[in-house]
């Protein structure tokens, strides 16, 4: 069982980690920003702490499965997702913001089951991903 600290610990990760990748797509003007990555990852950090939670009080009574909750969070942040894409004759939009929906949602899940090094991994790989790929997708689309 999870100490008291040990999921508030968790819970502040995911702001943190959820709060850099935010902040990069508040600073370019999307429509998710940095409130919405945070509580994304906050959500599904505490989704997957709920997962385990559950999964330490029944194991042995039932069969259970923690990451069956975090198979649900994945489906269902699709959906949060496909709100931020837009259609237009030119082609779609929003596509990157709906990928570090996604990603922040992933983040959130690892910290909530204690995979800090990748949660802080992903999280670095993506920041550089949203901050500085954008130059080079742009040099690319010129030539």
């Amino acid at each position: 069982m999870l100490s008291p600290l040990n999921v508030v610990l968790r819970l502040i990760t995911a702001f943190f980690l959820g709060s850099i990748i935010g902040l990069e797509r508040e600073k370019k003007r999307r429509s998710a920003g940095f409130r919405t990555h945070i509580l994304v990852s906050m959500g599904s950090c505490l989704i997957m702490l709920v997962s385990l939670h559950i999964y330490e009080l029944y194991k042995g009574e039932v069969p259970l499965d923690p990451a069956r909750i975090a198979a649900g969070v994945v489906t269902g942040i699709g959906f949060l997702g496909a709100g931020t894409i837009i259609r237009s004759a030119e082609g779609a939009r929003g596509l990157t913001t709906a990928a570090s929906i996604w990603i922040s949602s992933a983040i959130g899940l690892a910290v909530g089951c204690g995979f800090f090094v990748a949660a802080v991994t992903t999280t670095v790989i993506s920041f550089l991903t949203l901050s500085f790929l954008k130059r080079i997708d742009k040099k690319l689309d010129n030539k």
